[in-house]
């Protein structure tokens, strides 16, 4: 990948809305150049989606979210492909992760009570012939998310420290 491709990536990871003029004037590039990258990186995949960092208490989403690790028996010349694609087919799961350790997959799944993400784990998850166990951690408060305070207290005590 070209400096110019990860420079692009980089920003827009920062500020999904920056414009590829502003990006332009910060990398030297010009704007044509810009977008066209943007375009191919869209167009191959490799930017998948742009997104919003959102502040679900200030926000009033109450929606329950948890972090489940899941164990599973992988199959054969499949490995651990399968069993992940179909735990992400379910709409509750929002991510899956294969993980090292001692669970193999890490699915974080949303509900709307603490009671629908329960009867998901156990009516759903946990009863799929390659789930061998589960622990289910629910997420009572975020700090950070993708590099952004949640918290403006948090965010203002950490930026006196570099002061």
């Amino acid at each position: 990948m070209t400096k110019l491709r990860t420079d692009i990536i980089n920003l827009l990871r920062e500020d999904a809305r920056i414009s590829a003029a502003d990006i332009a004037k910060m990398l030297g590039a010009t704007e044509k150049e810009v977008a066209a990258e943007i375009a191919a990186l869209e167009d191959g995949g490799i930017i998948r989606k742009y997104t919003v960092v959102v502040d679900d208490e200030l926000a009033g989403k109450d929606d329950v979210e948890a972090l489940i690790e899941v164990k599973v028996s992988p199959m054969y010349k499949h490995g651990f492909d399968s069993i992940a694609e179909d735990i992400y087919q379910f709409d509750e799961v929002k991510t899956v992760y294969l993980m090292s350790g001692a669970y193999d997959l890490c699915v974080i799944v949303e509900g709307r009570t603490l009671k629908e993400v329960a009867r998901f784990v156990s009516e759903k998850l946990s009863v799929m012939d390659k789930v061998l166990s589960t622990a289910t951690h629910f997420i009572l408060k975020k700090y950070k998310v993708n590099g952004v305070f949640m918290h403006k207290q948090d965010a203002l005590r950490r930026q006196a420290v570099h002061a």
